[in-house]
């Protein structure tokens, strides 16, 4: 048992208050290990803002979700006006609920807002090789949430029961189906039914409002647990605890509290500003924050022109749909040449380079066997599985892309503008010119990955400065 702290006997009542408490639970010192006394290094910049303002968007998210959930009703039985109840429940909440449009645009520009925020949290840390050693797990993790928040997405998508909804997931749960032997009994089984109807609306509310947010916020505790645990990396990818002081802290770092969190209001109040001007002026933002066939009730009889999910699924989307017949005799080409490098390179013997081709061959035969519709689901799912193993694709002998050859931030500025026109060819209807596109975009995205392990190694590398480069403002 811990030896209890006494409070001075000239204590003020606040002082008394926190000795008692700290007697039975570490608020001081978890205050001072992830606060004031957590040291993080001094030359942060405008890319780290993003970290906060996620946890800024998810306590939006969670406390406007809580006041939806008090008047919102998952139910797609039509009323006495013909009308889906639970779209009408949202109509309720937008146009006689006091502030209730309010709370529903907060939510659903929110929603984007925390893909913007996260989308740009990843990039900076891959510029900055922030999942590089000793921070694997930190980086798994945030991919876990990633992973988790597009599961809560997609789960809310279907609850205001509008046309888009409603048909967008009777497309996302039909491609379960193309899984083989499995797939039709795992997507009837995902809908609760043959078809998207009040069983499937129960199903996603309960993971949408439960089940998902629990997983999410023990996601982000863990991620910031082991963040602090190795601390955080900054623009030049050097370890500040490798140079402390005969005090034992590092030279190149400071306090968490109160520089960083005084430093992160400007961002916070920046966003607001943002924020806020979207959810007044433009909630909808020209129907890619909530698309104009949302405002339709649901109607099982009648299929929208063109169906797409929200922006934020697009990317993935567009190599779903790149993924057709002639698209897999080029991955099945690809499959076998990197069969034969790997084999040839392979220090194993003759029967371990034989196994190699073997097992290609076999896949090769199972790409060409199953429909291209299953490979598409695969594509879709492997464009986000591949972001688990950055850490061990990448060779690079410096974490920062500072200190990377020039033609480095090339090929990174390549992959966002690659990523980005995915994402703008998803919204867009099916074409010939668009399915070539997505094709080779496909490609890039995933050899960006898959053959890093090569040239991330290629090129002259600049010498990485012992202490970190900061210059006071």
């Amino acid at each position: 048992m811990a030896e209890f702290k006494e409070a001075p006997a000239n204590a003020s009542a606040g002082e008394k208050l926190l000795t008692w408490i700290d007697n039975r639970f570490p608020l001081s010192k978890m205050y001072r290990e992830h606060m004031s006394e957590y040291y993080a290094p001094k030359n942060f910049n405008t890319w780290y803002f993003f970290g906060s303002l996620a946890m800024l968007v998810l306590v939006i998210q969670i406390v406007t979700g809580i006041f939806l959930v008090m008047h919102y009703k998952p139910d797609a039985s039509l009323n006495a006006a013909g009308v889906p109840v639970a779209f009408a429940s949202v109509e309720y909440i937008m146009r006689d609920v006091p502030w209730g449009w309010l709370i529903r645009y907060m939510h659903s520009t929110g929603a984007s807002a925390f893909f913007i925020v996260v989308y740009l949290h990843m990039w900076r840390g891959l510029i900055y090789g922030s999942y590089r050693k000793p921070r694997e797990l930190v980086w798994i993790f945030g991919v876990a949430i990633f992973l988790c928040l597009m599961a809560e997405a997609f789960f809310g998508y279907l609850l205001p029961w509008g046309q888009m909804s409603y048909w967008g997931a009777q497309v996302i749960v039909n491609l379960f189906s193309a899984i083989p032997f499995i797939g039709p009994d795992l997507a009837i089984w995902i809908r609760g039914d043959y078809v998207v109807s009040d069983a499937t609306l129960n199903r996603f509310f309960s993971f949408h409002v439960i089940a998902i947010p629990l997983v999410l916020l023990g996601l982000v505790v863990a991620h910031i647990i082991a963040l602090h645990e190795v601390g955080s990396n900054n623009p030049d990818g050097i370890e500040i605890k490798a140079t402390k002081g005969p005090d034992g802290k590092p030279l190149d770092g400071i306090p968490f509290h109160p520089y960083y969190t005084i430093h992160d209001i400007l961002g916070v109040a920046v966003f607001l500003l943002v924020f806020s001007a979207i959810v007044f002026f433009a909630p909808e933002a020209g129907g890619y924050f909530l698309e104009f066939n949302n405002f339709i009730p649901a109607d099982p009889m009648v299929t929208p022109p063109h169906i797409a999910p929200v922006w934020y699924f697009t990317p993935f989307y567009s190599m779903l749909r790149a993924t057709t017949s002639e698209m897999m005799v080029v991955l099945v080409a690809v499959v076998l040449i990197a069969a034969v490098l790997a084999a040839l390179k392979s220090g194993a013997g003759a029967l371990g380079k034989l196994a190699i081709l073997g097992g290609a061959v076999v896949l090769a035969a199972l790409m060409l066997t199953i429909d291209a519709k299953f490979w598409g689901v695969v594509v879709m799912g492997g464009a986000v599985i591949i972001l688990f193993f950055l850490p061990w694709l990448d060779r690079s002998p410096v974490k920062s892309i500072r200190y990377r050859p020039g033609w480095n931030k090339w090929l990174y500025g390549l992959f966002i503008v690659n990523f980005l026109v995915l994402g703008y060819l998803g919204v867009l209807p099916p074409s010939p010119i668009g399915e070539r596109v997505s094709q080779v975009g496909t490609l890039f995205y995933f050899g960006f990955f898959l053959l890093m392990p090569w040239w991330s190694r290629l090129g002259e590398f600049k010498p990485v400065p012992a202490r970190v480069t900061f210059q006071p403002h």
